[in-house]
């Protein structure tokens, strides 16, 4: 594994081998076994959007694997200025160790990883979330004891948590189901590859959605970048709510997970949300868990 660019890059024995390690990485911290495997390397954390969890996530966990995180604005680099991405790629390749990058273009990612010669992960685009759903399948397989044969159900804007999800979701031997409008389905060839490849489905009907899911999933109506259009999207995804009545067609002990940030009374009842806010902050604190096990698969020598 040389890459984190999407989940659709990785097999699943990959993602098993991600999940192992991020479960032995979460031990050692928990019973304070320090595990320094990047001494010495640094990882230039790419910032073109705003983040809470990725960035606090990466520089923890790059600090506890003993190296060191640099956090690199994008109004701070010359990419912020019209530096093309295949110049920036080649230029940090002769400094650092690797690249993590949160921004808007998947083709900037990749294009990152094609000109540079070291490893880069995606921290999320519009179209990936590769880190958040390691996060959510380490979350899952905790709560759960498993993931081969679970369902889950995700509701609302088909984007890039729902091309991700399903991706990763099938690959780890789970059922998915979206629930999302017409309008907003999630990208056309991941959805024809999972038809293809396992149990899914993509649905208008969210009672549908979600009966008999072991997994509710969602997401803000209105991601960034998206918001001038937050008051027309709440028409839009009105009635794709995640609420008490939704769960009650779930099964018994269904989780309810969300990415965050989380605007309660919209995508998820506030009663629902702090119900399963356990599970939910869980998923945040996984992020630390499951970054650093990718971080040490794809710099440690």
């Amino acid at each position: 594994m040389k890459h984190l660019l999407k989940l659709s890059d990785l097999t699943s024995e990959e993602i098993v081998e991600i999940l192992n390690l991020a479960d032995q990485l979460k031990y050692e911290k928990k019973n304070g076994i320090e595990h320094k495997h990047l001494a010495g390397k640094s990882l230039g954390m790419i910032f073109e959007k705003a983040s809470t969890r990725t960035r606090v996530s990466f520089e923890v966990g790059m600090y506890e694997l003993g190296g060191n995180p640099m956090f690199l604005s994008s109004n701070d680099l010359q990419i912020g200025r019209g530096e093309p991405v295949e110049d920036t790629a080649r230029v940090l390749s002769r400094f650092i160790d690797a690249i993590m990058i949160r921004t808007f273009d998947q083709a900037e990612v990749e294009d990152l990883a094609k000109y540079g010669s070291i490893p880069v992960i995606n921290g999320l685009t519009d179209y990936a979330h590769p880190c958040q759903v390691l996060a959510d399948l380490l979350t899952i397989r905790e709560h759960k004891g498993k993931l081969q044969g679970l369902k889950l159900c995700f509701v609302g804007d088909g984007n890039n948590m729902a091309n991700s999800l399903i991706v990763g979701c099938i690959k780890s031997g789970m059922s998915v189901a979206i629930a999302c409008p017409e309008t907003n389905k999630p990208d056309a060839e991941i959805m024809a590859w999972a038809e293809k490849n396992g149990d899914f489905v993509c649905t208008s009907d969210i009672k549908a959605a979600a009966t008999g899911a072991d997994v509710v999933y969602t997401d803000v109506w209105a991601s960034m970048g998206q918001e001038a259009e937050a008051e027309e999207r709440k028409k839009i995804f009105a009635g794709y709510q995640v609420n008490e009545e939704l769960m009650a067609l779930a099964n018994d002990g269904a989780m309810v997970l969300h990415c965050l940030p989380a605007h309660r009374g919209e995508e998820i009842t506030a009663e629902t949300f702090e119900k399963h806010a356990d599970e939910i902050f869980d998923e945040a604190e996984n992020r630390l868990h499951a970054q650093k096990a990718v971080l040490v698969m794809v710099m440690k020598d």
